[in-house]
């Protein structure tokens, strides 16, 4: 039951997508239930698992809005309805707590299908924090901990801020993966072709990639990048749409980086392997960051990596040995980590080598290996 799914991005979305993959292909019936955003998309197949797009409609503080919703939501509630029975399944797992967990919890109390949240960041990376200006999806996030039979987080960050803010308890860290076998890895990875090795020997590039809101950090990278010791022919690459995408143009305008900085707006995924194939270091410069899956990406393609230390990639990345984690509103430093990786080709050298060793630890095999244990345990503790 996912906040977000295809044809989406992001992280929620990359997350579920794999892990239905693995679980499937490992034998498991599985059904993806995920927030349909007005396109009524109805019922379709993706990789071989049927995917439903049920409205997830919530009232609102205006009159308007609580008309609407006494409108929608008995169609919602007969769909999310029927498709548990259509389903029939043994456990109901929320991915990224939204609309979506309000409904999961719902089901959990009227059938008492055991129930699974996994938080994935939502609590602290939305720019409009809904869990402090909407007390229906807050109280629902602390009831829903409350009620499940397992909570998980992809990072410790994730599950302290669920402890520290939302009254849950325990939690067990199950952490993102990455698709090994991706095209257009280099490096530590597998040959990519003759073509790409070049581009990297050719004018520095500094990459960045992801959701432009303002956690991401992007506007402290433009900042850095303009005080740091480069080469004059270095360009930055910001690649991914947003909200905050025209303030981070201006901003980049103002620092008289024009003719520096590429913003290519939201990447698909040849395009994303294509750029960091080319990527001289990849930059993370999240406020906050609940995991970072772009950080294994990085690793993948062999790229050293500059991550924020503040979350989820402090508890992965070994600074100094495979990346390198600076506090991104510390500008300076910001600026001299990225001078260094650039200028010093032996370190960058063993970053990115150690990187795409790392990586090999971090797979969708291994993430949806850790979600079996606990439905098995879960579906067994049902039966006895």
């Amino acid at each position: 039951m996912s906040s977000s799914y295809h044809p989406y991005t992001g992280g929620v979305e990359e997350h579920t997508r794999n892990v239905a993959k693995e679980l499937r292909s490992r034998g498991h019936r599985v059904v993806v239930w995920t927030t349909d955003r007005g396109e009524h998309l109805g019922v379709r197949r993706v990789d071989g698992v049927e995917v439903r797009y049920l409205a997830c409609p919530q009232p609102s503080g205006s009159i308007r809005g609580v008309a609407r919703f006494v409108w929608e939501f008995p169609r919602a509630a007969w769909d999310w309805l029927q498709a548990w029975r259509a389903a029939r399944p043994e456990v109901l797992h929320v991915q990224c707590f939204g609309p979506n967990g309000l409904y999961a919890l719902a089901l959990h109390a009227l059938t008492r299908t055991p129930l699974i949240v996994s938080a994935h960041g939502e609590t602290f990376m939305d720019d409009h924090d809904v869990f402090e200006t909407s007390r229906i999806v807050r109280s629902g996030l602390v009831r829903s901990l409350r009620a499940a039979a397992a909570v998980t987080g992809c990072s410790q960050m994730v599950l302290d801020d669920l402890r520290d803010r939302f009254g849950g308890t325990g939690g067990v860290v199950v952490p993102n993966g990455v698709d090994l076998e991706e095209p257009s890895q280099v490096g530590g990875g597998r040959d990519t072709g003759p073509q790409e090795e070049p581009d990297r020997a050719k004018a520095p590039l500094v990459l960045a990639l992801g959701r432009v809101q303002r956690v991401k950090g992007f506007d402290l990278l433009l900042r850095a990048f303009a005080h740091a010791d480069l080469p004059d022919d270095a360009r930055l690459v910001i690649g991914g749409d947003g909200e905050a995408l025209s303030s981070l143009k201006s901003l980049a305008a103002m620092l008289g980086l024009t003719d520096r900085v590429d913003f290519p707006g939201r990447l698909s995924r040849p395009q994303v392997a294509a750029v960091m194939a080319r990527a001289t270091v990849l930059v993370v410069p999240s406020r906050l960051e609940a995991f970072g899956i772009v950080v294994l990406e990085g690793w993948r393609a062999g790229v050293p990596v500059i991550a924020t230390n503040r979350g989820g990639p402090s508890e992965f990345v070994t600074h100094g040995v495979d990346g390198l984690l600076v506090d991104p509103e510390d500008i300076r430093a910001l600026a001299e980590a990225i001078s260094a990786v650039v200028r010093d080709v032996a370190m960058a050298g063993r970053l990115g080598a150690a990187g795409a060793a790392r990586v090999r630890d971090f797979t969708w095999m291994r993430t949806a290996r850790m979600y079996e244990g606990i439905y098995r345990e879960l579906v067994g503790r049902q039966e006895r």
